[in-house]
């Protein structure tokens, strides 16, 4: 139960002294009264759970504006309100300049009195309120948070902390499930603007006049549709960090537009003719080489060195197998807890298992298999044989896994993709291309040929995965 706030009164007069405290023990308020504003201190400094002091503005010895400075000076947390029979605006602005939270002409009016009080209390509690979630969002998105103590992960942290404090623009490099947008969420929350808004948008997942009108908004009447103005993502992150999500499917037209807000720091809206001022950072992230994007023309090269001002890898998790366990159990707890089971512990045959899968999903594809696994298990420890056979047979080289389904498998009369061959046995090393695209057909085997659905689990856009497969095609990789 959350311990009751308390009220300090300090009045040398007994009389305005206890009609002070009466007035405010009838709202149900824990009161102090004092006579002396020094012992009042002495309480202050040891009872935490003092949130208002009342004090009035004329005594003896320590007067009001001397315990004011008092109290700022040991950096109390509490609001200070100060009473006199002396009412005038020079002493209500002096008080104020202090740092009063809040002046009353004596006689007090008691109903406004418990007022203002209430008021102080509420803004204390809001103040609370907004410090803890801060604290939680700071913890959820601090490098550590993070989890990962391989030497790959080291030297990620190492150039996370470099570039935070900076206004640099950071191009974010890695595979799908990597955790582009947690570290993007965590050089914003080291940085400078971590309170301001961090802004989310994937480019793969929005078709391009859509796309447009996030990013840039649009003025009522723009086209059909637009029923009233709409602000973009570039000026709701003014002062802010916009995280750009798979940037390399941006449309070409939207490059350029992209590139002219980076050069010029301003926006139009769609069917606007006023240009607004923006201040923000931009973090982008890309699974894809975008140097290759820029030879083959899909990518504009004065953009994309625009972007990679900074450029950060995310290593895949089969280059930190030393990771896998420290993640798995964090899973294990976190899922656990989630989902109301006992918490079970990992065999170490479970645990060798999981460290020799490749992991083509990453650590997304890690989290989705222990999630499965803590709500389908039974029983205090989780041996191999409780993994997916493809997890089972890991040698170090696995063919991508499936990734765990969240609803029931599709009907038979859906239409079906291509089988998935088995897993080669050639020790040749394969290029990520060719992982990529395993990892892809897999999924879409998986789901029954449903794109969407495929889509939705590779965690990539529809439009990337439809081009993609238009890219198998054209090489005889895959057939519809």
């Amino acid at each position: 139960m959350a311990e009751r706030p308390q009220i300090v009164v300090i009045d040398d007069e007994t009389g305005s002294r206890e009609s002070v405290a009466i007035a405010l023990e009838k709202t149900g308020l824990v009161v102090r009264t004092f006579d002396d504003a020094r012992r009042a201190l002495e309480l202050l400094e040891r009872e935490p759970s003092v949130r208002v002091a009342i004090c009035d503005l004329r005594m003896p010895g320590m007067d009001g504006l001397a315990f004011l400075q008092e109290v700022r000076r040991r950096e109390l947390e509490l609001a200070v309100v100060l009473m006199t029979a002396f009412g005038s605006i020079e002493s209500a602005v002096d008080a104020m300049k202090v740092g009063a939270d809040d002046y009353l002409t004596k006689p007090v009016d008691l109903y406004e009195l418990r007022r203002r009080v209430t008021n102080l209390l509420e803004n204390r509690r809001l103040r609370d309120e907004v410090s803890s979630l801060q604290e939680r969002l700071d913890k959820r998105f601090r490098f550590e948070a993070i989890l990962g103590r391989s030497a790959a992960m080291e030297q990620l942290f190492e150039q996370m902390r470099a570039v935070a404090p900076t206004r640099s623009t950071v191009l974010l490099v890695g595979e799908s499930g990597t955790g582009k947008e947690l570290v993007a969420n965590a050089l914003h929350h080291a940085s400078p603007r971590r309170d301001e808004r961090f802004l989310a948008i994937n480019c793969g997942a929005i078709p391009s006049d859509i796309l447009e009108s996030e990013l840039f908004g649009h003025e009522k009447g723009a086209f059909t549709g637009a029923v009233g103005r709409k602000i973009g993502k570039f000026e709701l992150a003014h002062r802010g960090t916009l995280f750009l999500d798979e940037i390399s499917e941006l449309y070409p037209e939207l490059q350029v537009k992209l590139l002219r807000v980076l050069e010029e720091r301003q926006v139009m809206r769609v069917g606007g003719s006023d240009l607004v001022e923006v201040d923000f950072r931009l973090l982008a992230a890309t699974n894809r080489d975008l140097e290759r994007e820029v030879a083959t023309g899909r990518f504009r090269e004065d953009l994309y060195y625009r972007l990679k001002v900074v450029t950060l890898r995310i290593p895949p998790l089969r280059e930190r197998p030393e990771d896998i366990p420290l993640l798995a159990e964090h899973y294990l707890e976190r899922f656990a807890a989630e989902h109301g089971r006992d918490l079970p512990r990992l065999a170490p045959d479970a645990t060798a298992a999981l460290s020799a899968y490749a992991w083509p999903g990453n650590v997304r594809e890690l989290r989705n298999l222990i999630e499965t696994v803590v709500i389908f298990h039974r029983g205090e420890e989780i041996g191999r044989d409780d993994l997916p056979p493809e997890v089972r047979g890991a040698k170090g080289e696995a063919w991508p896994a499936l990734p765990l389904p969240s609803a029931p498998p599709p009907a038979a009369t859906a239409p079906q993709a291509p089988a998935t061959p088995p897993a080669r046995e050639e020790t040749t090393p394969r290029t990520m291309a060719e992982v990529e695209r395993e990892a892809i057909l897999a999924t879409l085997a998986h789901t029954g040929g449903r794109r969407a659905e495929a889509a939705r689990l590779l965690d990539i856009g529809l439009r990337t995965l439809q081009r993609k497969l238009k890219e198998y095609k054209q090489h005889g990789h895959w057939e519809e």
